[in-house]
């Protein structure tokens, strides 16, 4: 198992808009995340921050993470959500939500 833990931003004026969109994200953009082994997402704010945890439960992150984007209902609910955010100065060059460090554990 993977943990994966990510940042970007949100916009101050979409915030309210980005938390409604999250009340009911559409039952096929769920079923492949499941489909591409993620389980235990969530996404936290903290002011114009927004923080994203998952668990990589597979064998290739990246050609998962390819199927997901291949994904029509995904690219449609980017769609809805990409307006509301905004890459961190911290993120590589083409990156959207921001790749964090892994400092500590405790299990």
């Amino acid at each position: 198992m993977r943990r994966v833990a990510q940042v970007i931003r949100v916009r101050p004026e979409k915030v309210d808009e980005y938390r409604e969109l999250h009340r009911e994200v559409p039952e096929p953009v769920l079923d492949r995340l499941r489909r591409c082994h993620i389980a235990d997402y969530s996404i936290h704010l903290l002011g114009d921050r927004l923080f994203s945890y998952f668990e990589y439960h597979g064998d290739d992150l990246a050609a998962d993470l390819a199927l997901m984007a291949a994904d029509r209902a995904t690219r449609d609910w980017w769609q809805l959500t990409a307006p509301c955010q905004q890459p961190v100065d911290e993120a590589a060059p083409g990156e959207w939500w921001a790749s964090m460090e892994q400092v500590f554990l405790m299990e």
